[in-house]
């Protein structure tokens, strides 16, 4: 079970989309959602480097 502070850490290593037949990698504009029942929801979406928000 999950506890208060528990960390939870997803994702593939770099490339793995080259494992798929054909071959599939994000690209931008693709958006990316998780949701875990009962907590929530996130959604991402993937904008290329140059155009990335900065501090």
């Amino acid at each position: 079970p999950l506890r208060p502070g528990s960390v939870i850490i997803t994702g593939t290593r770099r490339g793995a989309g080259w494992g798929m037949k054909p071959p599939r990698f994000l690209d931008v504009g693709d958006e990316v959602h998780l949701g875990i029942e009962g907590l929530g929801e996130a959604r991402q979406t993937v904008v290329s480097w140059e155009d990335r928000p900065r501090d």
